[in-house]
């Protein structure tokens, strides 16, 4: 709960420094486990897209799952925190921007499970998948489809 509370505040400051003429590239926190190539290669595909992305590597992701609020059928293999906004899985780097241009009253953005052909999963098959937007209630709507 404590971290929701800092994300709250994070996104508060992340609209004042957005009003800004020159923005530094979003800074995108990974946490992931050291051994996951594909959260890597998600990273990857960030920073080609302009993100400034650190990444922290933990042996067990799931206590940050929990404290960012992160239903449980949301889940995938890595969770990033991005200017006050939680992003679970291979969400693709379009999306991010638009949330963080839009400022929707989420909590975050989830691409559940590992969707093949998202970013990071490039595996020579895709598979159509959507993007899902959560709130503090654990509410969904659909904000991409891929």
């Amino acid at each position: 709960m404590k971290l929701v509370l800092a994300l709250a505040l994070a996104a508060t400051v992340g609209v004042a420094a957005s009003a800004q003429t020159t923005a530094p590239p979003p800074a995108v926190v990974v946490y992931k486990s050291p051994s996951c190539g594909c959260c890597k290669a998600w990273m990857d595909h960030l920073t080609e897209n302009g993100f400034k992305v650190t990444g922290k590597d933990v042996d067990n992701v799931q206590p940050i799952k929990d404290d960012v609020g992160l239903p449980a059928k949301l889940a995938s293999c890595h969770t990033a925190i991005v200017d006050g906004y939680v992003v679970e899985g291979h969400v693709p780097a379009g999306d991010i921007k638009r949330m963080l241009k839009e400022r929707p009253k989420i909590v975050g953005l989830s691409a559940p499970g590992m969707p093949s052909g998202s970013p990071g999963m490039e595996t020579g098959r895709k598979d159509p998948y959507d993007v899902v937007a959560f709130d503090a209630k654990g509410n969904t709507t659909v904000y991409a489809k891929h």
